[in-house]
């Protein structure tokens, strides 16, 4: 099972101080916040794309690339790239190349965003969101597995002789999860493709979470791409970690309430009560992580959000310090025991080229040339 973080690079002044860190400061937080991640022995970095303010990041595939060149081991993600406005076709270009220089570390996590507005400055109508959804996919699919492409569709002009460049490393697509919060219709794409089904978990009670992920693991299997528990389940987190519970608390309550996407409404405990949301010591947060999997079942990648809502760069890489001395080591050692051994792990671009290798092989000549 994969463990790490992701950022949806918010720029949020400090509660507690006033201060509003600069673009130029929390680039760099967030740089910093990657490497440790690597550091303390998380598996996964992944990173939002926002094309208006409060957040910075517009350019996923740049900043990754730069972590990359910083990181051996780390596995290098999006928390969404934006299918239904980028183009398919750059889309292919740049995470192929972000995968020849991360020697494969990468996969990308694709969603419809959260920003309304976004649509028209792309020129797109956001009331074609799933159609675009899908359609786009349907191209990016193509221009990875096939070196010439001709293809026609609603959203985009005609292509002829297309080929993408380059080409993926080892002749192997990076892995796509397709993220939602509240829509079935990503599901089944997800389900349908045979790809990964990532739950944002965050803003939602578990019984909602729940239904999406056993509606997705049940058209996985009605497509033909093995058995429901066999799926490819991905979840978000949210957690703020302390030695005590009390100190947690208290330190996170006024990052909490001034939060831009929570803040004043529920109360922290209302909210952590009816969400993934853990504010605790390690044995809570523990805990609370493995309670995911009595309603998803056994699952394959957890990431979690620590950096948001102005919490200072410094508090931020002490949470690390802890998720990964105390937190991460017990969740992979009670996840790994529970996990049964048909489930399989998290794809990586190794795993990935070896299935290819051996699908292969399994084919004469005569079949591989036909």
């Amino acid at each position: 099972m994969q463990f790490g973080i992701f950022t949806v690079s918010d720029i949020t002044t400090d509660p507690t101080t006033g201060r509003t860190p600069s673009e130029a400061e929390r680039i760099q937080a967030v740089l910093t916040i990657a490497e440790k991640a690597e550091e303390v022995g998380l598996d996964v970095f992944a990173l939002g794309e926002h094309h208006n303010p409060p957040f910075f990041s517009s350019s996923p595939t740049t900043t990754l690339a730069y972590v990359a060149a910083r990181t051996s081991r780390l596995q290098l993600s999006t928390s969404t790239t934006l299918i239904t406005t980028n183009d398919p076709v750059k889309i292919a270009e740049d995470y192929a190349m972000l995968q020849h220089l991360a020697g494969g570390r990468v996969d990308l996590m694709l969603g419809r965003g959260n920003t309304g507005p976004v649509y028209p400055w792309f020129g797109q109508d956001i009331r074609n969101g799933i159609p675009l959804a899908v359609e786009n996919y349907a191209l990016l699919r193509r221009l990875w597995d096939e070196e010439v492409v001709d293809w026609s569709g609603r959203y985009r002009t005609p292509l002829q002789g297309f080929t993408s460049t380059p080409r993926p490393l080892d002749g192997v697509a990076p892995f796509v999860w397709h993220g939602s919060i509240r829509s079935p219709q990503i599901a089944e794409q997800a389900a349908y493709y045979g790809d990964g089904f990532f739950s944002n978990h965050i803003f939602w009670p578990k019984e909602h979470t729940q239904r999406m992920v056993e509606f997705y693991r049940s058209r996985f299997e009605h497509h033909g791409h093995g058995s429901a528990d066999q799926a490819i389940v991905g979840l978000g987190g949210q957690v703020f970690v302390r030695k005590n519970s009390q100190d947690a608390v208290e330190e996170f309550r006024p990052y909490f309430d001034e939060a831009p996407v929570y803040g004043h409404g529920p109360s922290l405990e209302d909210f952590s009560r009816e969400t993934p949301l853990t504010v605790g010591s390690p044995q809570q947060v523990i805990e609370r992580t493995l309670g995911f999997r009595d309603y998803v079942g056994d699952y394959q990648r957890q990431l979690f959000l620590v950096d948001h809502a102005g919490l200072p760069l410094k508090t931020v890489l002490e949470q690390l310090d802890v998720l990964g001395e105390e937190v991460v080591p017990v969740l992979r050692k009670e996840f790994a025991a529970l996990k049964p051994a048909h489930v399989p792990d998290a794809p990586t671009h190794a795993s990935r080229v070896a299935a290819r290798r051996q699908s292969q092989a399994q084919h004469t000549p005569e079949e591989v040339s036909a």
